[in-house]
C-alpha cells in the first residue's frame, strides 16, 4: 500500500469515527429524559423503554469517550465521560455488598443484580481508561475494588481462570451461569477470559500491582494450553470448572481475530520479551487461519463456524471492526501485504454495507443473503460504540506507525 493509498486508509476511517459515529452517540442516543442512554433504539430511532440498560454498554460508552479525549481532546467528548463515568459509578454500583449490577431498567432501577465477571471486567476496562485520560482518583479506587472483589470471589486457585457468574451478594450461583441466552450453562467460557484479560491488561497500565501482573501471565498461560486449539488454530468456547472443553469445535471468527492482537497488548504491557515473541508468533498463525477460512468473497468476515463448516455466514458489525484492527496488526507482525489488503477490504465493506447513511452508526448486521437484519436494533444492551470507536482508533494509530516506518526506508 502506497503513501498516498495510507493516506486515504487514515481519512476515511478519521471521517467515519468523528463524523459518523460519534455524533450518533453525542445525540440520538443520548436519554434525556431518564439519564444516561438509551437502552434501545430502532433502526429508525424509536425508543423501546421496556428494554433494559445493559452494564456492558454503559461501560463501553464510558471506555470510548474517554479513549477519544484522549486521542483529540475536546470538550464534548469529556462532558460525554463525565456523564458516562457518572452513570456506571452511581446507578450501577452495589454499595451494600460491591461490585456492578448487571442490569438496570429504563429508568436506573435494578432488573438483575447478578455479579457476571464479564461484566465486573468491562467495568473495570472503562474505570481504567477514566483514569488514564483524566487522572480521576475515585476511578482507580474503584477499579481496584472491583479486581479485589472478582480475585475473591471468582477467580479459580485450583484449576485457574474464572467462574462465569456469581450472585448479588457473591456466592455461587448454579442456576444462573450463562452470560446470555446465546450461552452454554458452563462454569468457564473464552469469551469472559478474553475480556478479564482485556480488562487487567489496561488495569496494569495505571496499577503496577505485582497480582495483576500474576493474573495477565496466567490468562496468556490458559489461552495457550486451554482455550486455543493447536490443532485448528481457533478457540474454543465453553469448558467445565477444570477446562474440560464443553462446546465441541466451535468457533466464530471475530473473537479468534481479536483474540490476537488482545494477547499482544497483554504481553507488551508486561514487558516480557520471551512471552511476546512466542505470542506474536501465534498471533500470525491465528490471522492466517481465520483469512483463509473466515473471509467471504465480499470482504467481509463470516460469523460462526464448527468443524470446518460456515453454520452461520451473517456479517455482523463487531468481528468486520476486529478484522481491521487484527489483520493490520498481524501486517505489522508479519511484513505480509496480504493481511493490510484484507483489513482495507474489511473496511469497505463496513463503510458500503454497515454504515448507515440516514440515521447514523453502523447496522448490527447483514444477513447472509446480503440484507440488512432489521429486526436487530441500533443501539441494545449489547450494541454500542466500543468496536467501532476502537476499530478507528487502533487503525489510525497503527497507520501512522506503519506510514513512519515506511516513510523512513523510502531514498
Amino acid at each position: 500500500m502506497s503513501a498516498n493509498e495510507l493516506k486515504n486508509f487514515s481519512q476515511r476511517v478519521s471521517d467515519q469515527l468523528f463524523g459518523h459515529i460519534l455524533p450518533f452517540w453525542c445525540g440520538p442516543a443520548v436519554d434525556h429524559e431518564q439519564g444516561g442512554w438509551m437502552g434501545c433504539l430502532s433502526n429508525d430511532l424509536k425508543p423501546d423503554r421496556t428494554q433494559p440498560k445493559g452494564l456492558i454498554v454503559n461501560s463501553r460508552i464510558l471506555w470510548a469517550f474517554s479513549a477519544v479525549h484522549q486521542a483529540r481532546p475536546d470538550a464534548l467528548f469529556r462532558q460525554m465521560a463525565d456523564r458516562a463515568f457518572d452513570y456506571v459509578m452511581n446507578r450501577f454500583w452495589d454499595a451494600p455488598y460491591g461490585g456492578a449490577y448487571w442490569r438496570l431498567d429504563d429508568t436506573g432501577r435494578v432488573m438483575d443484580d447478578s455479579k457476571k465477571i464479564y461484566g465486573q471486567a468491562f467495568y473495570i476496562y472503562a474505570l481504567s481508561e477514566y483514569y488514564r485520560a483524566f487522572g480521576a482518583g475515585p476511578a482507580l479506587a474503584r477499579a481496584r475494588e472491583v479486581f479485589e472483589l472478582i480475585e475473591r470471589h471468582a477467580h479459580d486457585a485450583k484449576y485457574g481462570g474464572y467462574l462465569e457468574v456469581r450472585r448479588r451478594d457473591w456466592s455461587e450461583a448454579d442456576d444462573t451461569a450463562r452470560l446470555s441466552d446465546k450461552d452454554m450453562n458452563e462454569k468457564k467460557s473464552m469469551n469472559n477470559h478474553l475480556h478479564v484479560l482485556e480488562a487487567y491488561t489496561n488495569l496494569y497500565r495505571i496499577w503496577k500491582e505485582p497480582r495483576v501482573e500474576q493474573r495477565l501471565h496466567e490468562l496468556i498461560r490458559l489461552f495457550e494450553q486451554r482455550i486455543l486449539d493447536a490443532r485448528t488454530l481457533h478457540l474454543h468456547h465453553f469448558f467445565d470448572e477444570q477446562w474440560n472443553v464443553r462446546s465441541s469445535d466451535t468457533y466464530s471468527f471475530g473473537h479468534d481475530i481479536e483474540a490476537t492482537w488482545l494477547a499482544c497488548e497483554a504481553a507488551e504491557v508486561l514487558e516480557d520479551a520471551a512471552l511476546l515473541r512466542r505470542v506474536q508468533a501465534v498471533a500470525v498463525r491465528m490471522a492466517e487461519v481465520v483469512l483463509r477460512e473466515g473471509i467471504d468473497v465480499d470482504g467481509a468476515l463470516r460469523y460462526e463456524a464448527k468443524a470446518g463448516k460456515i453454520t452461520d455466514a451473517g456479517k455482523e458489525c463487531w468481528p468486520q471492526a476486529e478484522a481491521v484492527i487484527g489483520f493490520i496488526h498481524a501486517y505489522q507482525l508479519s511484513g505480509d501485504t496480504k493481511f493490510l489488503a484484507a483489513a482495507r477490504h474489511a473496511w469497505d465493506f463496513i463503510e458500503q454495507r454497515l454504515v448507515d447513511r440516514v440515521h447514523g452508526e453502523w447496522f448490527w448486521r447483514i444477513t447472509p443473503e446480503g440484507r440488512v437484519d432489521t429486526t436487530l436494533p441500533k443501539v441494545s444492551e449489547w450494541k454500542g460504540p466500543y468496536h467501532g470507536t476502537r476499530a478507528c482508533l487502533e487503525t489510525l494509530h497503527r497507520l501512522r506507525a506503519i506510514s513512519g516506518k515506511e516513510s523512513a526506508v523510502e531514498p
